[in-house]
């Protein structure tokens, strides 16, 4: 018989060792003298998707201060906020200074007050903090004649001023004044629509006092009284594409309203004012949009509801914008 020697657990290990070198060494001649090379490792997985960003407009604007200011150029804003902290950083002021902005005109012109979208050819002229007033108001109908509008960062104005009402008796009230208070009670931070039912809601026959900021003027507006013309509201800009901005989401250039968008909106901006004593161009756009492909009225409250649930618009309100888009779509003015 012949003798096995038993084998230490470290020349078990090593022998096992060499045994796995010389299969790979056997591996890789095979392959060699076969001529197939050898499988190339996988490369590493692509990282997870992160969240997608929204893209920041790089279109370029060019901005002066409306009483007079060199040309400034700003870029990369998706929102009027981020709109005003641009011009802010470009004149070194706060943007609380600024009262609103128009388009191509340096004066108190609301036909080209700065809403929601501005033309890729527009000129802004932003309109800072002037004088501030105080003025006694005695309601003698239910109406002031007022017509109010923000600036969408927490500034309402007035808009327009109705011929023989109330306020138009009042000659240091002027369209442009920013309303900062009523009866000592701040309103800065109220959209129009809550301002407009303050003043509503102001009794017959009792004063109460406004206290109104104008904008800054240059020389040669100084001693206007500018009032807002009756003309149609509604499309700015001198090229065929807008940028429009949006409170939440991102800026996205588009075409200029077409004949349908344009007359509906203006529709639905008269009805704003009828009813609610306010003005708001973005605001109609926005209606519109939401029932220009609606079915029924059901469908258009319900969709409206969803985008607009804060302004609890009254029904009679909705039905009337119904019938307006309905009227336009079939060619009804």
């Amino acid at each position: 018989m012949q003798k096995v020697e038993a084998m230490s657990p470290q020349d078990s290990r090593a022998a096992g060792a060499e045994a796995v070198e010389e299969q790979k060494a056997q591996n890789q001649r095979r392959n060699q003298g076969s001529g197939e090379p050898t499988a190339p490792p996988l490369p590493p997985s692509p990282p997870p998707p992160g969240p997608p960003e929204y893209p920041r407009p790089r279109l370029i604007f060019h901005t002066q201060l409306a009483h007079g200011s060199p040309t400034g150029r700003i870029h990369g804003f998706t929102n009027v906020k981020e709109l005003y902290g641009k011009i802010a950083e470009v004149f070194n002021i706060s943007p609380s200074e600024i009262l609103f902005c128009t388009l191509n005109s340096h004066k108190v012109d609301m036909q080209k007050l700065l809403g929601g979208q501005i033309g890729l050819e527009d000129f802004i002229f932003a309109h800072v903090r002037g004088e501030t007033k105080e003025v006694e108001v005695t309601k003698t109908e239910d109406a002031l004649g007022l017509t109010i509008t923000d600036n969408g960062a927490g500034y309402a104005f007035i808009k327009r001023i109705k011929e023989g009402s109330t306020i138009d008796q009042l000659k240091t009230v002027c369209v442009g004044d920013h309303i900062e208070a009523i009866n000592d009670q701040s309103i800065v931070g109220c959209r129009h629509y809550e301002v407009a039912k303050m003043l509503k809601e102001q009794p017959r026959g009792v004063p109460f006092t406004l206290r109104l900021v104008g904008p800054k003027k240059a020389f040669d507006m100084i001693g206007m009284r500018t009032r807002a013309p009756k003309s149609t509201e509604g499309k700015m800009g001198n090229g065929r594409e807008t940028l429009r901005l949006r409170s939440k989401g991102a800026a996205t250039v588009q075409e200029v309203q077409n004949e349908f968008d344009e007359q509906a909106t203006r529709k639905v901006d008269d009805l704003l004012e009828s009813y609610m004593g306010i003005r708001d161009v973005e605001l109609a756009t926005t209606i519109v949009e939401a029932g220009k492909d609606k079915k029924n009225p059901d469908d258009f409250a319900e969709a409206l509801d969803s985008v607009l649930g804060d302004f609890a618009f009254p029904d009679v309100f909705l039905f009337d914008v119904w019938e307006a888009i309905g009227e336009t779509k079939t060619g009804r003015m």
